[in-house]
């Protein structure tokens, strides 16, 4: 698996495509893409709460429920242990989304922006890494970070 800066840079921008989807909606623009052992996009995601009344439609759920099933489809073991992916995010997740990712296997997640309010990767609850668990994540915090949080602010700011 790649892991480098150069290309958790251009994974994000291609979550931050993902977010700038949800602005066709009263979304808040949060993308995701699931990046595959091969470097390759297996699935992508944005929210969509708004849009389908779903509380859990958050844009981390949606690319990991298309991964599983784009991985199923394939082959890949079982399809829902996503345990050779990488999940790139522009915020940080929250703690519903922390623990889809860990309860997916996935073994990295790279994210924008800090989520200092309801952050469940180092800011306000650190459930990707908590010891207890039988699955630990490796977190890459801060990639973009700006844009990411430039992109919420501004639409929240609109929204005022």
């Amino acid at each position: 698996m790649i892991r480098d800066d150069a290309h958790h840079a251009r994974w994000m921008e291609l979550a931050l495509e993902q977010a700038r989807a949800a602005l066709t909606t009263t979304d808040v623009p949060i993308g995701a893409v699931i990046i595959g052992p091969d470097g390759s996009v297996v699935a992508t995601g944005h929210n969509e709460r708004e849009a389908t009344g779903d509380p859990t439609a958050h844009a981390e759920v949606l690319a990991l429920r298309a991964a599983a099933a784009a991985l199923k489809d394939t082959g890949h073991d079982d399809g829902w242990r996503l345990a050779q992916c990488t999940l790139v995010v522009t915020l940080e997740p929250c703690a519903m989304c922390a623990g889809a990712i860990v309860l997916a296997r996935i073994p990295r997640v790279v994210f924008g922006a800090w989520d200092e309010k309801a952050g469940a990767s180092g800011s306000v609850f650190e459930v990707l890494r908590e010891p207890r668990l039988n699955h630990w994540v490796e977190v890459f915090p801060g990639v973009r970070e700006d844009e990411c949080a430039a992109l919420l602010t501004g639409f929240f700011r609109s929204m005022r």
